[in-house]
Order: structure tokens, then sequence, then C-alpha cells
């Protein structure tokens, strides 16, 4: 079929605007950090309580409270009549806020609607650029960015309306604009018709279950990024030692919440990868006639994986937490990295489609 050039042009417009609104997003989320309200560092759901979330929370906090010193703590609700300290500085013998609009403060007010339009913009560009191609818009290189960076913000927009995690969307939104900018310009590829061995109804399940799961593992990573930084500030305020950008730290999430959220999109994300990987197999077995060649990207697929694998496994039966648990899978997220861009751009194999020459 031929090329729908207006909606082409539709999804490019779609997708600048999209880049605006996550912009203005990142300026209102860094506005809430430089004059918004200190607000609690404590991760809740919105509709039902999460006390893994919460008991962790409050168990890492308590090495901030042996910092500061004795003195009266918070309390905390549904932990009885017991105190626990809560990072961000609540007043003690209060109780958190309901998580209604107003414990958001006006400047995440403003983010939110901006991230809700931009989230909106994002899905009309890729809807309009599958429209325009007739077929799933993940085929180049270029589709495979805006459509994993929307489902990155797709996933973290639940996250942060179920878990009250607003302040981590500066950390997520400022890598996605800097990748649909560099979509926009750099990589950008006009709307085209795929390779005959890419026309295959495989490419609508090994593709998208591998987009879902990157976008999940793009999260997760900014997360643990974001983990390792709060949590060397912690070490350091606890040990008494000078900090820098405090006032950004003690309004964040508490270290071990931002590393149990890291897991739990891990964890989402993994099987998506496993199947994925699973049918990309079948799909080689059509096309090719074997299911494994060990192609590059087929390799540094599964290097990946293990790495993955190995990250939760640690977690699981060595009880690894924390930096250890971090380090690997950022490790994990670094091979996603290089296989999706140096082997795919770089290393000539039967998987370069990545629609750049």
């Amino acid at each position: 079929m031929p090329i729908n050039y207006g909606m082409a042009n539709l999804s490019h417009y779609a997708y600048v605007a999209t880049v605006v609104a996550y912009a203005l997003a990142v300026l209102a989320f860094a506005g809430d950090f430089a004059f918004g309200r200190q607000a609690l560092g404590q991760l809740r759901p919105a509709r039902e309580p999460a006390p893994e979330l919460v008991a962790v929370g409050a168990a890492a906090a308590s090495s901030d409270a042996a910092a500061a010193g004795p003195g009266p703590t918070p309390a905390i609700p549904g932990e009885g009549h017991g105190t626990r300290t809560v990072a961000g500085g609540v007043t003690p013998g209060t109780r958190a806020p309901s998580p209604d609009s107003r414990a958001m403060g006006r400047w995440v007010q403003v983010a939110l609607v901006l991230t809700a339009l931009g989230l909106a913009a994002h899905i009309l560009g890729v809807v309009a650029r599958g429209l325009a191609v007739h077929r799933v818009p993940w085929g180049d290189m270029y589709e495979f960015v805006t459509t994993v960076t929307c489902v990155a913000v797709a996933f973290f927009f639940f996250l942060m309306l179920r878990y009250r995690a607003y302040r981590l969307g500066l950390f997520v939104l400022g890598p996605v604009v800097i990748l649909l900018g560099l979509a926009e310009t750099v990589i950008y590829t006009p709307a085209g018709q795929l390779p005959p061995s890419l026309q295959s109804y495989w490419l609508a399940i090994h593709v998208t279950s591998i987009t879902l799961a990157t976008g999940a593992f793009v999260v997760a990573a900014l997360f643990g990024a974001v983990y390792l930084l709060a949590d060397r500030h912690a070490t350091r305020v606890a040990a008494g030692l000078p900090t820098r950008a405090g006032a950004i730290f003690r309004i964040l999430p508490v270290p071990k919440v931002i590393d149990q959220l890291a897991y739990r999109t891990v964890v989402f994300g993994f099987p998506l990868w496993t199947f994925g990987i699973i049918a990309g197999a079948i799909w080689a077995d059509e096309a090719w006639g074997r299911y494994w060649g060990w192609d590059p990207t087929e390799t540094w697929a599964f290097i990946t994986w293990v790495v993955y694998a190995g990250y939760l496994h640690s977690r699981a039966t060595a009880g690894w937490r924390g930096r250890r648990s971090a380090y690997i899978q950022l490790i994990g997220f670094g091979c996603l990295i290089f296989n999706t861009v140096v082997v795919s751009l770089l290393i000539k194999g039967l998987h370069s489609y990545a629609g750049l020459s």
C-alpha cells in the first residue's frame, strides 16, 4: 500500500508537540524542586496501601534519623501506635496527607498536566506513523526510539500516579526529551516500506514485546541511577560529611523505595524480554531456517537477558539489595544500549534494519 504522507506529517508534528510538552513538564518539575513546598519522601498508592513499599521506605529513613540525632519522629498511618521516621521532614505528630491534588503542589500539578498532554501527543504520533506506513510503527531505529520512549513515559506515568512518585519525573522526562530530540533530528527516517524479510506478522509479536520490555528497562535504569545518587547522599549525611544538592534529595523518595521501584519495573519487563527472545527465535526459523545463529544482535540480546536474570536471581537468593543490585541492573541496561545502538548501527548482521545509512 502507498505511504500516507498526510499521516506521516501529522506524526512528525505530534512528536514535535510532544517534545515541547515534555520539556515544559521538565521545567515544571524543576520549578517544584526550586520553589515548591517540601513534600513527603514516602510513596503510597493512591487507592490502596502498599505495605512493602511503605515499610521499605520507613526502614531506609531510620538511617537519616540516626544522622540527625535524637528527637521526636513523625507518625506514619498504618504503623500502629509507634512512630517511624519518614524522609522529607514531616512535622512530628502529623499524619501523611491524603493523595489528592493539594498534596502535589502547584508546580507538580502543572507538570502532571503537561506530561499528560505530551503523552497524548506522543501516542498520537505513534498511531499516526502506523497509519502512514500501514503496519506497526517500530520497523526502524527512528520508530523504535519514538515508541520506546512512549512506552517508558506511559509506564512511569502509571507509577507516578499510583505511588505518588511525582518528584522522580524530572529524572525520567529529562532523558526522554533528549532521546526524542535526537530522534527528530539525528536519526529521523522518512516513512517508508520495510524490507521483505521484515514483512511478517512476527514483527508485531517479536518487536512489540522487545519494545515494551525496553521501555520498562529504561525507566528501571533511570530509577537505578537516581537510587545510587540518593544512597550516596544518605550515606554521607549519616556519616556527617558535607553533601551537595541536599535540598533535592530531601524531597525525593527514600533510597530503598527507589530501589524497590526499580526492582518492580525490571520484574515487569523481564518476562516480556524473555518472550521477545523466544518469539525472535521462532521468527528466525521461519525466515532463515534456524532458531539461533549467534548473530551479533541475538548474542547481545541473550547477554542482556543473562545480566537481568542475574540481577533478579541475586535479589531472590543472595538477598542483594541496594548498590550491588543497582550496579548489576545498570550493567544489563548498558548491554541493551550497546545492542540497540552499537550493534544495530555499526556491526553488520542479519538484524541490520536500523534504517540509517
